[in-house]
């Protein structure tokens, strides 16, 4: 039950801060959108790579508080 709990609250919490830059900021999205696409493709990749290792390590980590 613990696992579903935080999968729920991790794609609120995920859909929340996307929705938010999206009313917020919607031009700065066109212009973010055009700056990857110029970016070569292993770029990108690293980058992708660089967010999901920190994801996982902020979760890591809060289990490791939590308890």
């Amino acid at each position: 039950m613990a696992f579903l709990s935080m999968l729920l609250l991790a794609i609120g919490l995920v859909l929340s801060l996307e929705g938010l830059v999206l009313a917020l900021a919607p031009s700065r999205i066109d212009k973010l959108l055009d700056l990857l696409r110029e970016m070569p493709v292993e770029t990108r990749r690293n980058l992708g790579l660089g967010g999901l290792s920190l994801g996982l390590a902020l979760v890591w980590l809060g289990q490791g508080l939590a308890g």
